[in-house]
């Protein structure tokens, strides 16, 4: 374990989600910052917020444009709204959309760590990259969560190509995003 991560963890043991602290003043939040394209948010998604809405006090979704993804199907301001249907129903989860570096953001709002999802091999590659830049230039780690395997396969690129050819997302994305699948592409 990394000694930031000790470091955090120490400090947040016995306060974490219950809120109740050992020593006074010795409680700190932990805030978290997993940012992504979301276009759309998936159910893997979903998971991987889930997951770390147990796991730390706070948990900022960030939504970016990501022009190497080419012309979204879902505006910034779509996706934001999205975004927080989908997690309603966790009170420690934000969303905020940026048009910066990550660590920057990072940065900006207090989070300790930035939250990656893996679903394969492949992704640890470049995601492990990426967090090393991310270190190299910021100090801030990453923090890598697993999906599981029934969400292993999700891409909100596939989502969205599905879509767009008639097929069912259902089981695929929050109610809010097949709805929103379904007016944009009425036959799917």
């Amino acid at each position: 374990m990394g000694s930031s991560l000790r470091r955090y963890v120490g400090a947040n043991r016995g306060a974490g989600r219950s809120g109740a602290c050992r020593q006074p003043g010795a409680c700190i939040v932990t805030v978290v910052l997993y940012p992504g394209s979301f276009d759309p948010i998936h159910n893997g998604h979903v998971e991987i917020v889930e997951t770390a809405a147990r796991l730390f006090d706070r948990v900022i979704v960030a939504a970016v444009r990501n022009p190497q993804k080419g012309d979204p199907l879902f505006s910034l301001e779509d996706r934001q709204d999205l975004i927080q249907l989908a997690f309603a129903h966790l009170d420690n989860v934000e969303v905020t959309l940026f048009s910066s570096l990550v660590v920057d953001l990072a940065r900006q709002v207090g989070a300790h760590f930035i939250v990656k999802g893996l679903r394969a091999v492949s992704d640890f590659e470049s995601e492990l990259q990426m967090a090393q830049m991310n270190r190299s230039i910021s100090g801030v780690d990453t923090l890598f969560i697993p999906t599981t395997s029934s969400h292993s396969f999700l891409a909100s690129k596939l989502i969205r190509e599905i879509a767009r050819f008639g097929g069912n997302v259902d089981s695929m994305v929050p109610p809010c995003v097949a709805q929103r699948l379904g007016e944009r592409y009425p036959s799917a």
